[in-house]
């Protein structure tokens, strides 16, 4: 397999936790979103959408969007329940990441990270207070103490909350000063094979570089 990625991106830091955990060997190609290289010809096959991460089987075949390689990955291991209700869980927690987490802490994130903020100041402030929300919202959902979003057991659910979540004070909002989503980060950080190479944005990610 491979997994066409770039190191510095949440979404595809979610695939390489989840493919560690597995102990899935897989070969990593680099693709350089801030050059526009997802924008290329030969990315857009993989993913008509243009974006990372996307995993190539062996057979050929690809599976873009990070939510669906983490089921794809998860199907028939621990990280994944086998009950109807259970699973409903875990992607209820899967589409809040991408309608809430990504759609404003990522967002905000990026704008701050690459100093398109200072264009658009009042729009960085309203997806750091919508981010705030999302957080609480989280937090409430981790309120009945057990140890994972979804219950007693670690899944692919918050494999893909950590990614944003963990960095969000890169975007100006803390997410420990919710007591339960930092106590909950910190089990998910200690799960075995857990490993978080994010690494910063490169310096030409930068408007101004």
């Amino acid at each position: 397999m491979k997994l066409y990625d770039h190191p510095a991106s949440p979404n595809c830091l979610k695939t390489r936790i989840a493919l560690r955990q597995l102990e899935i060997p897989v070969e990593r190609v680099t693709v350089d979103l801030f050059k526009r290289e997802t924008r290329t010809p030969e990315h857009m096959a993989r993913n008509p959408d243009g974006r990372v991460p996307v995993l190539e089987l062996d057979s050929g075949e690809t599976i873009p969007e990070s939510g669906a390689i983490l089921l794809y990955l998860a199907e028939g291991t621990d990280l994944l329940p086998e009950g109807r209700e259970e699973r409903a869980h875990v992607h209820q927690w899967l589409f809040f990441e991408q309608n809430q987490i990504e759609a404003q802490l990522a967002v905000a994130r990026f704008l701050v990270l690459t100093g398109r903020d200072a264009k658009v100041p009042e729009f960085t402030e309203i997806l750091r207070t919508r981010g705030k929300g999302s957080l609480a919202s989280l937090s409430r959902g981790l309120a009945d103490e057990r140890p994972y979003i979804c219950g007693d057991d670690y899944t692919v659910a918050d494999i893909a909350l950590y990614a944003y979540v963990h960095c969000a004070d890169d975007a100006g909002v803390e997410p420990r000063e919710h007591a339960l989503v930092g106590a909950w980060l910190d089990r998910v950080e200690a799960t075995p094979l857990f490993e978080n190479d994010l690494e910063p944005f490169p310096p030409h990610a930068r408007v101004d570089a």
